[in-house]
């Protein structure tokens, strides 16, 4: 077996640009059980950007905005909206992990960095990827302090030993899965990036015949690391009667970038209960879809009438069953969104149901106009 040009440990962060890093933070507290953990602003020294970190389980999310109108991530904010601009992933060596994959083909962001405070040597490097999103290597290895250099700790939070701060919230764990919306005719373009230059593989395939209404369709191709803990499913639109739901995105995001996060949890029923308590909005599919779902997919454990009060969609593969649901997007304009997802040995994406969420999606599209 080849040798891992690139061993990836894991994700470290996502980084999303917002217009108001304060209000961001409070809205995934109180909505989706964040706890945060570290912050950087005016308070701390940094006088062009305020972010907060914000954790749970195994995911870690910052919420940055600018403090001035001329900075890059204003900018970034202005054209998009609030969005992803970093992907972050833990690697055992930044300098390397960008000298592999520029080498390879990757346009180098941030050049092999390392930033030194009195918890140790924080280092990174950055490439570029679809739109303006970037791609950063993290080395944690000698830095043990509240997330990296200029952050100061919140919540009297106790740092484990990788920096993260140990949090249950609602019961949401790691990020299953990160999807990335690119304009049509692109996704194999990218689907060779990933694999060119970080030495990804193709982990499965959907087409138009797989992911389609009546009215439109879509294309999809999964990337994943040699672990299969960072998978990267990557989104293209395709032709049909009216506007998918990935020309909607590109629309209104100005481009290519990140769609959604799925995040995973052990208690589906638990943590959409809570979400949905806390005002979080999740698309729904018509009731009939319950009327014969375990002749469909099969005997599970939860039970169906509480999957049907809430809105969980069912799916079955050859190696077990998955649930998931998907909430309705989480900025004003139609782009951003979450997925929560339940695995009881499928390792699928809930292939099953991608009609009734098309359909319901193309719903909400229509109410806006936008279908």
């Amino acid at each position: 077996m080849s040798e891992d040009f690139m061993p990836i440990k894991g994700m470290d962060h996502v980084e999303f640009y917002v217009g108001n890093a304060r209000q961001a933070a409070h809205f995934y507290r109180t909505g989706f059980g964040f706890a945060h953990t570290a912050y950087s602003g005016l308070e701390t020294g940094n006088r062009e950007t305020a972010s907060y970190v914000l954790e749970q389980g195994a995911i870690r999310l910052v919420l940055t905005a600018a403090l001035g109108p001329d900075h890059p991530i204003a900018r970034h904010a202005h054209l998009h909206g609030d969005g992803v601009g970093i992907i972050a992933m833990a690697v055992p060596d930044a300098a390397r992990a960008y000298q592999e994959a520029t080498k390879r083909g990757a346009t180098g962001a941030i050049a092999p960095t390392a930033v030194e405070d009195e918890h140790g040597v924080y280092r990174y490097s950055a490439i570029r990827a679809y739109g303006d999103t970037l791609i950063k290597f993290v080395d944690r290895s000698d830095y043990h302090g509240p997330f990296a250099p200029g952050y100061a700790a919140r919540s009297g939070a106790a740092q484990s030993g990788n920096g993260k701060f140990a949090h249950k919230g609602i019961g949401l764990a790691h990020i299953d899965h990160m999807v990335g919306n690119v304009e049509l005719g692109a996704m194999n373009r990218w689907v060779k990036f990933f694999a060119t230059t970080m030495g990804f593989s193709q982990l499965i395939h959907f087409d138009d015949e797989d992911i389609s209404t009546e009215y439109s369709a879509l294309m999809s191709k999964v990337m994943q690391d040699g672990t299969g803990k960072v998978k990267f499913p990557i989104n293209e639109p395709a032709e049909g009667k009216k506007k998918s739901q990935i020309q909607e995105y590109l629309d209104y995001y100005y481009g290519p970038g990140v769609q959604h996060l799925a995040l995973s949890t052990g208690d589906i029923v638990t943590a959409v209960t809570q979400l949905r308590d806390n005002g979080i909005e999740f698309l729904r599919v018509p009731n009939t879809y319950y009327e014969d779902l375990e002749e469909r997919v099969g005997r599970i454990d939860e039970p169906i009438d509480k999957l049907a009060d809430l809105g969980v969609l069912v799916d079955r593969d050859e190696e077990g069953y998955l649930l998931q649901i998907f909430t309705k997007p989480v900025e004003d304009r139609p782009t951003v969104f979450y997925e929560i997802i339940e695995r009881h040995g499928s390792r699928g994406f809930g292939k099953g149901n991608f009609k009734a969420l098309f359909e319901a999606i193309e719903r909400e599209q229509d109410l806006r106009g936008n279908l």
